[in-house]
C-alpha cells in the first residue's frame, strides 16, 4: 500500500430540489387549487474516520466529491425525495484544511467519529405554501437552496503513543524493528526511511504505539534533506526518544541539530518529553561509551541511555522509561485489519 499523507479534495453538498406548480383536477370535486409538493433537501458532505484506513492514496485518484441534489416536488402535495448524504472515509488521524491550509476546520482523533461538512441545500416550497385568502392560485415556487462546496485539504497525523527523532542513519529503523514487528528498511546511507513507520511495542504486559519518521538535517525547518513534512506524525505522541549515533563526530552537536529542528518546526514538539538515548554502542569500548554519554548529558541535561538496536543493549531500559513516561496504560491499543504487530507503508 502506498503512503500518502496529504491530499487536495473538491467537495461539494447536494442542492434542494425545486418545489412543484401543480393544481387539483379530480372529478365531482368542484372547486380545484394548488396543490404543488415541496422539493426534497440535498445531501450533506459527511466526513467519518474508520478503522482500516492508515494512508490517504485513495484521494490521489478520487478528488471530486459531489453529494445527490434533492428531487423535485410533485402535485398532490407530495414532497420531493431527499438526496442521499456523501460519506467521506478517512484514516483516524485525519485534519481537513481550509484551502490556504491555514484553518484547521475538523480534526479526527478517534474511529467512529463522524462530522457533518457541508450541509445539503433545503427544498424550494411548492405553490401550495403560497396560498392565502387573497391569492388562491399562486403559480410561484422555490427553486431550492444551492449547495455548498469548497476546496479542502486533508492531511494525515499518524497517532502514535511515543515518537523516533534523529540525524539520519543514527539507527532508529533499526531500532523500531528490534522492538517490534515492523519491516523497516535498513542500509548504512541516509535517509534510508522515507515515510512514516508505525510499530506496536509490547513490553512487560503493556502495549504502545511507537513512531519512526525520516531522519532531520540542519535546515530541514527551511526543506534542507526530506525537510520537516513527517514531524506532523508526531505532533499527537505524549514522549518523545531522541536517539544521537555514537559514532558521530560530535554527539553533543547532533542532538542540538535536532533540537533545534524540532523548535523551529513549532507544535510544541520542543517541549515534549524526551529519552536520550546514545545508539550504536556495541561497537565501542566502556571508556568511550563513558566519555561520550558525558558530552551527551552535558549538552541535554538529562540522563543518557547507552543502547544498541543491533545487540540488544539497553532496549528494555529505553522501553521500561517509555513505559514510564507514558503512564497508564489506555483500555486498548488499535490493530491492524490483518491483527499483525506492524503497519507498514511503501513509498509513494
Amino acid at each position: 500500500m502506498h503512503f500518502l499523507d496529504q491530499a487536495k479534495i473538491f467537495v461539494r453538498s447536494g442542492a434542494g430540489g425545486p418545489g412543484a406548480v401543480s393544481f387539483r383536477h379530480e372529478k365531482f370535486i368542484e372547486y380545484g387549487g394548488p396543490d404543488g409538493g415541496n422539493g426534497g433537501k440535498g445531501g450533506d458532505i459527511v466526513f467519518e474516520a474508520v478503522h482500516g484506513l492508515n494512508t490517504l492514496i485513495d484521494f490521489r485518484y478520487t478528488q471530486h466529491f459531489r453529494a445527490p441534489r434533492g428531487k423535485g416536488g410533485a402535485g398532490s402535495n407530495r414532497t420531493g425525495a431527499g438526496g442521499d448524504d456523501l460519506i467521506i472515509k478517512v484514516p483516524v488521524g485525519t485534519q481537513v484544511l481550509s484551502e490556504d491550509k491555514e484553518h484547521v476546520l475538523l480534526d479526527f482523533t478517534r474511529e467512529g467519529q463522524r462530522e457533518i461538512f457541508l450541509r445539503g441545500g433545503d427544498g424550494g416550497r411548492g405553490n401550495l405554501s403560497y396560498k392565502t385568502s387573497t391569492n388562491r392560485a399562486p403559480r410561484q415556487h422555490g427553486t431550492g437552496w444551492p449547495a455548498e462546496e469548497a476546496w479542502v485539504w486533508l492531511r494525515l497525523k499518524l497517532l502514535a503513543d511515543a515518537g523516533l527523532v534523529g540525524l539520519p542513519n543514527a539507527g532508529k529503523s533499526t531500532f523500531i524493528n528490534a522492538v517490534t514487528n515492523a519491516q523497516a528498511k535498513v542500509g548504512a546511507y541516509a535517509f534510508t526511511t522515507t515515510r512514516p513507520q508505525l510499530g506496536v511495542v509490547r513490553h512487560k504486559q503493556r502495549e504502545f504505539v511507537l513512531a519512526d519518521i525520516p531522519g532531520l538535517i540542519e535546515g530541514a525547518a527551511e526543506g534542507a534533506g526530506i525537510g520537516d513534512r513527517f514531524l506532523g506524525h508526531i505532533e499527537r505522541c505524549r514522549v518523545l526518544l531522541h536517539l544521537v549515533d555514537a559514532n558521530d563526530e560530535d554527539v553533543a552537536t547532533s542532538y542540538r541539530v535536532v533540537r533545534d529542528e524540532l523548535a523551529a518546526y513549532g507544535a510544541g514538539l520542543d517541549h515534549k518529553p524526551v529519552i536520550v538515548a546514545l545508539n550504536k554502542v556495541d561497537m565501542l569500548d566502556d571508556e568511550l561509551i563513558d566519555a561520550l554519554q558525558g558530552e551527551l548529558e552535558e549538552a541535554s541535561g538529562a540522563a543518557v541511555i547507552p543502547v544498541s538496536g543491533v545487540g540488544g543493549t539497553g532496549v528494555d531500559w529505553v522501553l521500561d522509561k517509555l513505559v514510564e513516561a507514558l503512564g497508564p496504560a489506555p483500555d486498548a491499543v488499535p490493530e491492524n485489519d490483518e491483527g499483525e504487530d506492524a503497519i507498514e507503508w511503501s513509498p509513494v
